[in-house]
Parts: C-alpha cells; structure tokens; sequence
C-alpha cells in the first residue's frame, strides 16, 4: 500500500542540498568569525552565492531566477545558516524582500524590478519595522501621499535587513493617515531615488556580518505604477509575505542550532574529565538528546510550514509555529552547547559563543515569539 507521506528529498533537492552544504562549509564557514568580529558585510560571499545559483530561488524562471519553492529555500537556509546566520540572513532577508512582488506584483512590476534583481548582484530589503511599529506593525507612521503620478513618501524605518546594501526596498505606508492601517499600502521602492537616507547603521550583538540599518525617507517620490495591488492592502500584503518567510527563518534556526549540536557533541568526545570524555557522563548524554530532538523537531516544523507554502494552502498557523518552535530551540540548543563546553564555549576562539548570540535574534524578527504565540493561540482559539 503506498504511502501518503514522503520525508525523503527529491534527486533535484538532494542535489541542491549538496551543493549549499559545500558551498557553506568551504565558502562561509572560513571567513564568519572573521567577519562577526568585525561586524562587516562580506559583499564577495553575496557575489559567489550569486554565481552558484544560490540567491533568489523563489523568483520565477521568466523573470530570471529559479523558480524554485519555499521546501527549497528551506534547503539551501538550513545548510548555509549552520556556516553563518549573519550571512544567512542577507540571503533570506533577500527573498523576504522580493515575496511580495512575487505574490502580488504586476507582470510589468516583476519584468521591471525582479529581473533586474537578478541579472546581477543586487540586494532587496523590507522596510516595515519603525520606532513605534514593532509588534504591533498597525501603529506604521510613514506616509505616501498620492501627489499627481506619484507618490510622496516621508518617514523613517529601523531595524531594516539588508537596508544599507540593498538596491530595492519594498516599502510600506499610509496613503491616508486618517484612516490608519486600512491605508497601508505597500511600494516598490529603487534605493537610489533622491531623498533616501541611510541615518544608522546599527551595532548588533548577533549576526554582525549582516547589514541592519535605519531609513530615512524625505519626500522620496515614487511613480504610481510602483504601488503593490491596491491601495490599503499593504498591511494584508505584509502579513502574507511574512507567513511565506517564516518557514525559512525556521529553516535558519535549525541549521544554527545542529551546528551548535555538532560542535558540542565534538567537543564531548575529546574532552576528558574525571579519567574518560565527558560523552560517557549521563548528565552530557542526557543534554546532547534534548539537543538533537530540538533541531529534528525544528527541521520537521520548518519543512511542514513550507511544503503548505508550496501547495497553496493556509499556512499561517504553521509557519508561526516553525518559526517559534524553532528559534526558541535555538537558543536551547546554543546555550547548551555553551554549558557543555564550559569555559571554552564562553570564548571566542571556540564558535559557540557567536552561535548562542546569533541565535537570540531569531526569536525577535519577523515578528517576536511572543507575537507568534498570540497567531498560534488565535488560530487554536477558532478551531483552525
């Protein structure tokens, strides 16, 4: 009797996994703590990952990607996230930018901005996050007024991935301020547009080898063409962009936390304590298990998320459960690794000092754990 259920990878995805991990091991890997320590965008490993065909899977072939799908992205996050998760995002924060052209952009739209995007390196951003529009994404004070063709947008975005390298924004605002969130509406925006102003580019405890900056926007004129969809579905825009990015931010954690696993683990063979390595010692054994149940468990979340993204099907309880699920055992994960090393995790030489601090960001972007527990609880509430 056949099975409904597969977890076996196809051949193409097999291969794509191959190729991430190679690409990460020999390419990433080297060159993270490096840039950590320096808190730097390493702008050639973007450049190779470009020429590997590892940028921009999501966007379809017409447009000059690879048409590939949120399991596939998954794939190729999970394998370059356990060299870096800094680098990482660049890359995933890439494909958060262009999800809302790709799911509500015109074919005009796309042809004009997706394949620019992907003939050469070039780097997208999502400009939603401000100062008093966190969690709560409805408070958005930047506005976009309709001025003959074009659209005048003034105001200033925090915290934005990618924001000081980025070459495409997509950007949300207010068309009507007095109407509030039922005017949010989303905007392609050219970085190079007069007006644009990288204000702060930010000092972070984690994933310092990725780009986070603050935007200014002062009467930055925007051609009407460049709206998304229709006025006031912005906010709808970004909430269904980001049930499409989370499966991959779950993806993310659980390539961070095996690295974690795998580096604890190592380190428990050789260490020696008490006359035999501290891998015999039931108390180590007993936190490698609950490790490597977390990062299963994680992986599990993140490609179920991802496989209904793929088939078109609602997937908004089960990407906010990945991404929880799985960015709070990365932080387990990471911190245990700490534990198990001792002083050594505690020290930079070692590498999991840098997993543990890149890992607590997980549990805040794209939208706080807290926040995901209340889409959780209101989709469990409703009998979804």
């Amino acid at each position: 009797m056949p099975t409904m259920i597969s977890f076996r990878l196809t051949p193409e995805l097999e291969e794509l996994q191959s190729h991430a991990r190679r690409f990460a091991q020999e390419e990433i890997a080297p060159i993270a703590a490096e840039y950590d320590r320096r808190g730097e965008h390493p702008a050639f490993i973007i450049e190779r990952a470009y020429e590997e065909g590892l940028i921009n899977l999501a966007v379809p072939e017409a447009y000059g990607g690879r048409g590939l799908g949120a399991m596939a992205n998954c794939i190729v996050t999970e394998e370059l996230a356990a060299a870096c998760a800094g680098i990482t995002t660049t890359i995933m924060v890439n494909t958060l930018a262009s999800t809302p052209l790709i799911l509500f952009g015109s074919e005009g739209q796309m042809e004009r901005f997706l394949r620019p995007l992907c003939e050469k390196r070039q780097l997208g951003a999502f400009c939603l996050t401000e100062r008093e529009a966190g969690s709560d994404a409805g408070n958005v004070q930047t506005t976009a007024i309709l001025d003959g063709d074009e659209y005048i947008i003034n105001g200033v975005k925090c915290f934005i991935s990618n924001g000081g390298i980025a070459s495409l924004y997509t950007v949300f605002g207010l068309t009507d301020p007095e109407r509030g969130t039922r005017s949010m509406s989303g905007f392609i925006v050219p970085a190079d547009l007069a007006g644009i102003e990288i204000s702060k580019v930010e000092d972070k405890m984690g994933q310092r080898a990725s780009n986070t900056a603050e935007i200014t926007f002062r009467d930055v004129r925007v051609p009407r063409g460049n709206l998304l969809g229709r006025e006031g579905r912005g906010f709808s825009v970004a909430l269904a962009t980001l049930d499409h990015a989370r499966a991959g931010v779950a993806a993310l954690a659980t390539g961070l936390a095996r690295s974690a696993l795998e580096l604890a683990t190592d380190y428990a063979r050789e260490r020696v304590q008490f006359g035999k390595p501290i891998a015999e010692l039931p108390a180590i054994q007993f936190m490698l298990a609950d490790m490597a149940q977390w990062v299963e468990a994680s992986r599990l979340l993140a490609w179920q998320a991802a496989w209904l993204t793929d088939e078109g099907l609602p997937n908004n309880k089960a990407s906010a459960i990945a991404k929880c699920f799985a960015s709070d055992a990365a932080m387990r994960v990471t911190t245990d690794a700490v534990q198990i090393m001792g002083g050594y995790g505690y020290m930079r030489d070692y590498g999991a000092e840098k997993l543990m601090r890149d890992a607590k960001l997980l549990q805040i972007y794209e939208g706080t754990n807290q926040i995901q527990r209340m889409v959780i609880a209101r989709n469990v509430i409703r009998g979804r």
